[in-house]
């Protein structure tokens, strides 16, 4: 098969099946991994992609060709090989998802001892170089057993160890796990909770019959919407296709921005952890600062991404990270990203309110309004951002910790390039200004598109 090195991307691997991702790529990676971060044993798993078990296939034999045992843990989500790598002690871990992307997409996403992220700066480059070039090293002498391992309970186990179940109400709860990779594992921890689960497209699906599973495209968040406005639930919780993100709807059947959550468990975080430090990203930020400093914590800027966040939760020995987008980042969990303890901690919160949800966040979104984050396909990315910061680059607070983001006293933005394709995304906030919000973004908007 032609080997492309366009798969490779600057956190995971992937692309089109079998074009970009396929089964000589797997297997040439499972050749170099072992050597290149001295792994005797793997975690390897995949997602609900017809094409993932070929692919698991090929890489497990280059693992094990090199010597190197794979701890083949099944059809699972990214956050389980997160937990299996830490939890079994292994010295890496593989999952093959394309997350989001749709049904014709693959990939891979690596990890180190610990859990540990190998990005473009960490050890994927190194990769790509030994794959592309055919570099594959000289195989051990016997090669090495695959052992499955049903590492459910034990991560079930864990998960439940975020939530005081003394604390649990039997909420109704809307669960759409979008045919991806979630349902089994809700099915595992309907049995330990006292909540009502509803649960939608929740058997795994590699066709994608009710479409690609990403519920921050605005035509897939009718079908969570519409089934918690009819049943009355309490919450509604979404996944994406690997489930290492949820995305929380309220009793109306609105969408809460991950920006809000971010704050919210930020605080919750802190009632337990006094003093404690937190991550957050640049593209919104006020919010989070604002909650953070009130619960006496302290706020830490990071670059986005799930690299840094997760290299900065470990330097700063940080009890909880999270971005806008969606990825909420915990210290007990190997600093890693999980939507399953995301959406639990939000119902444990919920249960101890006494009030509904979209009561518990309307002040803060009244309090700093946002604009969502809004793509611009450009000709000339590089140009678009010169053009800004020439524009606002002297007329406030700057800062280039990731793109171009500027701090006024009523509203703040920040501009980003896209690290894959040649898209610019902005974010904008103000101070309970509505009218303000519009004026801004339509604003900064016109600098962009030209």
């Amino acid at each position: 098969m032609e080997l492309k090195s366009s798969a490779f991307k600057a956190y995971d691997i992937r692309g089109k099946f079998p074009e970009e991702v396929n089964e000589e790529l797997a297997y040439r990676i499972g050749r170099v991994f072992p050597t290149l971060f001295n792994a005797k044993r793997v975690a390897v798993g995949h997602d609900i992609r017809l094409s993932g078990p070929d692919i698991q296939k090929a890489l497990e034999l280059g693992l094990t060709e090199m010597g190197c045992e794979v701890v083949d843990i099944g059809q699972c989500g990214t956050e389980m090989i997160y937990f299996a790598t830490a939890h079994l002690g292994l010295d890496g871990g593989i999952m093959i998802t394309a997350s989001h992307n749709p049904k014709e997409y693959n990939g891979l996403k690596l990890v180190r001892k610990e859990a540990r992220p190998i990005s473009g700066d960490t050890g994927l480059k190194d990769i790509e170089a030994k794959v592309m070039a055919g570099e594959l090293g000289t195989p051990a002498e016997v090669s090495a057993k695959v052992i499955e391992v049903d590492i459910m309970k034990d991560y079930i186990d864990h998960l439940l160890t975020y939530v005081d179940m003394s604390a649990l109400k039997p909420l109704k709860i809307v669960v759409n796990s979008g045919n991806g990779a979630a349902g089994p594992a809700i099915d595992e921890l309907e049995k330990r909770l006292p909540f009502n689960f509803i649960k939608v497209n929740n058997n795994p699906d590699g066709t994608f019959p009710n479409g690609v599973p990403n519920p921050l495209l605005m035509e897939n968040r009718e079908a969570t919407a519409k089934v918690v406005r009819e049943e009355k639930a309490d919450l509604g919780v979404a996944f994406d296709g690997d489930f290492d993100r949820c995305f929380i709807f309220d009793e109306n059947g609105d969408m809460i921005e991950g920006y809000y959550i971010v704050g919210f468990l930020a605080k919750a975080f802190l009632n337990k952890n006094p003093g404690a430090k937190i991550i957050y990203d640049p593209r919104l930020t006020w919010n989070t600062i604002e909650l953070v400093e009130e619960a006496g914590g302290v706020p830490v800027m990071c670059k986005s991404g799930h690299a840094f966040i997760k290299d900065c939760m470990r330097k700063e020995d940080a009890v909880y990270g999270g971005e806008m987008s969606a990825h909420n980042y915990f210290k007990d969990f190997s600093f890693c990203d999980s939507g399953m303890i995301t959406w639990l901690l939000v119902a444990e919160l919920l249960c101890q309110a006494e009030g509904k949800m979209s009561e518990m966040l309307k002040e803060r979104m009244e309090r700093y309004p946002i604009s969502g984050e809004i793509n611009s396909t450009v000709a000339d990315a590089k140009a678009v951002m010169a053009a800004i910061e020439e524009k606002y680059g002297s007329t406030g607070e700057v800062c280039k910790m990731d793109g171009f983001s500027v701090d006024y006293p009523e509203w703040r933005f920040n501009v980003r390039i896209s690290n894959t394709e040649p898209v610019v995304r902005l974010n904008v906030e103000t101070r309970g200004d509505k009218k303000l919000l519009e004026e801004k973004t339509a604003e900064v908007l016109a600098v962009i598109r030209g």
